[in-house]
């Protein structure tokens, strides 16, 4: 009987595992989702990260006043969807949770065709616009450069 038991439990345990594992990677089908800079950074991408912390994008939220916190159009640009603060990676490169895989990553293509987005001047403009109130005109082409280095060091 002892003998069931115990099989029995590893069986429910390993089924758990598998169960925790589909959902934590997300259902067939489901939405990609963001899974944050931070994790970007851990993950492969710790140089980018640590750029990207010393920009104005990476402090995107305390450049809102607390009554700004709340509105919105604010937080439509100065947070990331799921609750991220800032203009996080996938602000600009689209939800990771279905590219951030190494074997994903390492091929461009791939990549891409998981959800990788490549950035361009109309995105951008989606934030940097007229409806800003501390909207100032917006060079694509100088601004570019200045976001944070993609060093692939």
């Amino acid at each position: 009987m002892y003998r069931n038991f115990a099989t029995l439990a590893v069986v429910s345990l390993a089924a758990c595992f598998l169960l925790v594992g589909v959902f934590a990677e997300g259902e067939e089908g489901a939405a990609p989702t963001n899974i944050g800079a931070e994790k970007c950074g851990k993950m492969c991408h710790k140089v980018q990260y640590n750029s990207w912390l010393e920009t104005d994008h990476a402090k995107a939220m305390e450049s809102l006043k607390p009554e700004e916190k709340e509105k919105e159009d604010c937080l439509s640009c100065h947070r990331m969807a799921e609750g991220f603060d800032g203009v996080q990676c996938e602000s600009c490169h689209g939800p990771g949770s279905e590219y951030k895989s190494m074997s994903v990553m390492k091929d461009p293509e791939k990549a891409k065709a998981a959800g990788l987005k490549m950035p361009d001047e109309a995105l951008c403009k989606t934030c940097h616009n007229p409806k800003s109130p501390t909207y100032k005109e917006f060079d694509f082409a100088a601004k570019v450069g200045k976001v944070h280095e993609h060093k692939t060091e």
